[in-house]
């Protein structure tokens, strides 16, 4: 199906042409916007303001030129347009008609695709969560993981090719630390013939830091060992093989918590493509040594002083680093996985650091930014209810499989509350859903690029724009269902979606905008555009449900219709933003 608004666009392309036959088409500045107030209408066309300096007329005299000029019609030769009226100096509100939209809702009910477009040539890499092995992941993982993975589903729901990525830290200086350490404190874990978890682990780097920092034979031994793992020792290699698998073990019980699926691929998988790298840039003249370090120097990125920042691709000592990582991950992702899009989802400090990849990856001859569209996704900080970072009550980051844990039993305690006479196991899965919808919900329903104020309370109440009030409407559609006891198939086969009452049709002018939502969030990555969509549909489905009566009225099949149009978008909703969905609450 044709998107309402690229309809649209097409008709206000050939309504400018029939007008203006001079204009080039290439240089026609088309906008069509969706109305901000249902007193506009549906849709508005800002065109004639933008053709005022082209053509050197007033906007409102070419307004009026090209409201003569529109096709009111649709693809099948039907009222598509129930208006067309110019208002203000030159804007042009659009009202579709009752036919049209009831027509086009219905088509959407009846395709596979909810009337959404895909697109399948094109292949887009998404690297999210990117925890660093023998850590804990904390509550500052939680942002990365969760909008990641909600853009990975977008894409791949619109069809893309869509490759999942975790750029684990699992490479560097610290692995040196840590093997050095178990090997004098806990050899046989190393062996193989003790098993430990991350815990223990997270102990031992602590231990291991603070001897590296304060110990030169210590400090000495690690940096051995670095040298030897890099150089593929087997005795080093089997050892971090053992560290990354238990490291690995503890995510991805997280993972399993959040329903999350990405591929591991650590800094580890770039340290065969690093030397090439650096030769490659180096060939290309790309490269100043500074102080014995081999650096790239570009311009526009400076420090306080006012001095060139660099990106150091070799370390002095002949060591690699993050941008050499990144370096070789950028060539990697476009001349092998031939990435058409890259998208790295990592919080705001690092905003820079991969303006000056995506630079020197250009000027490398990478990347080519009209083949390879870049996009770094930064968020803010999830805070505490006092406004600082969010932490535990000791003082320390909190780790986030108590997060999620504390927020299943939070949604356990108020289910209790308010259904005591639940089953524990209906009420257990129902916590789950709930709980980790609430933490998914409530950080996605947010601007990434700002901070969030952490609260169980308010992410689990059952009003406002939360997953409780989404998830409660929902279930509202499946109780009407239920109750009509129709076969929605048969009614599907036999019926059609006929909007006639105001809350009706604001409803599926709302449904018929669901690809739209979609398009938004693509362009621009944020997420809380298509929470804020949901947000919408479910009051405007209850003011529809206070207003239309289904069960037993002469339109109830029309309605229900309706109703499966409202759950199936919802459905897939949800799905994008990676929540649960549940018939009963």
């Amino acid at each position: 199906m044709q998107k309402i608004i690229e309809q649209l666009r097409n008709k206000f392309q050939k309504a400018i042409l029939a007008a203006y036959p001079q204009l080039p088409p290439e240089e026609i500045p088309l906008e069509v916007v969706q109305s901000t107030q249902d007193k506009f209408g549906h849709y508005q066309c800002n065109s004639p303001m933008k053709l005022t300096k082209m053509l050197g007329l007033k906007p409102r005299d070419i307004a009026e030129k090209l409201v003569a000029n529109l096709d009111k019609n649709d693809l099948h030769g039907k009222p598509m347009l129930e208006d067309a009226t110019i208002a203000g100096p030159g804007f042009i509100n659009l009202t579709l008609t009752p036919q049209f939209l009831s027509s086009y809702t219905d088509e959407m009910l009846r395709d596979q695709h909810l009337g959404v477009p895909t697109n399948t040539h094109k292949r887009i890499i998404v690297d999210f969560s990117s925890p660093n092995t023998a850590k804990e992941m904390h509550v500052g993982h939680l942002r990365s993981t969760i909008i990641g993975d909600c853009l990975a589903r977008l894409f791949e729901f619109l069809g893309y090719d869509v490759l999942r990525l975790n750029h684990i830290g699992d490479w560097g200086t610290s692995f040196g630390m840590l093997i050095a350490y178990m090997k004098e404190q806990t050899p046989e874990v190393l062996r193989g013939e003790s098993t430990t978890d991350l815990t223990h682990l997270v102990t031992w780097y602590k231990a291991a830091k603070q001897r590296f920092d304060t110990d030169a034979d210590f400090k000495k031994r690690s940096q051995q060992e670095v040298v030897d793992l890099q150089g593929g020792s087997q005795e080093s290699l089997k050892a971090w093989n053992i560290i990354c698998d238990i490291s690995r073990k503890a995510y991805q019980e997280i993972y399993n918590l959040l329903d999350i699926k990405v591929i591991e691929r650590g800094e580890s998988f770039y340290n065969p493509y690093l030397a090439d790298t650096v030769a490659d840039l180096e060939s290309k003249g790309l490269v100043t040594v500074s102080e014995g370090a081999k650096c790239i120097f570009l311009d526009g990125f400076q420090n306080r002083e006012g001095e060139t920042l660099p990106l150091m691709i070799q370390k002095s000592d002949g060591g690699y680093n993050y941008d050499t990582t990144d370096m070789a991950a950028m060539r990697h992702r476009i001349d092998d996985e031939k990435a058409d899009r890259i998208i790295i989802v990592t919080d705001a400090g690092q905003a820079q650091h991969f303006r000056m990849i995506f630079k020197a990856a250009e000027l490398a001859g990478y990347l080519d930014p009209k083949k390879v569209r870049t996009d770094h996704v930064p968020f803010g900080l999830v805070l505490g209810s006092d406004g600082k970072k969010f932490r535990t009550r000791s003082g320390d980051t909190e780790r986030l499989i108590d997060l999620l844990t504390a927020a299943i039993d939070h949604a356990d305690k108020i289910l209790l509350e308010r259904s005591p006479e639940m089953p524990a196991a209906e009420r257990a899965e129902l916590a789950h859903a709930l709980g980790i919808g609430a933490i998914k919900y409530a950080d996605l329903s947010c601007n990434r690029t700002s901070d969030y104020v952490f609260s169980y309370e308010r992410m689990l109440r059952f009003e406002g724009n939360t997953a409780a009030f989404l998830m409660y409407a929902y279930v509202r559609v499946a109780g009407i269902k239920r109750k009509v006891k129709a076969d929605i198939e048969s009614v599907i086969s036999n019926h059609h979606i006929k909007l006639e009452h105001p809350s009706e049709i604001s409803l599926g002018m709302h449904l018929a905008q669901f690809g739209e939502a979609l398009d938004i969030v693509a362009e621009d990555l944020l997420p809380n555009r298509l929470t804020d969509y949901l947000y919408v549909l479910a009051e405007k489905f209850n003011a529809f449900f206070r207003d239309c009566r289904v069960e037993g009225s002469p339109e109830q099949s029309s309605r229900l219709l309706l109703c499966e149009a409202v759950a199936r978008v919802m459905h897939q909703g949800f799905k994008i933003l990676g929540l649960p969905t549940i018939d009963k609450m």
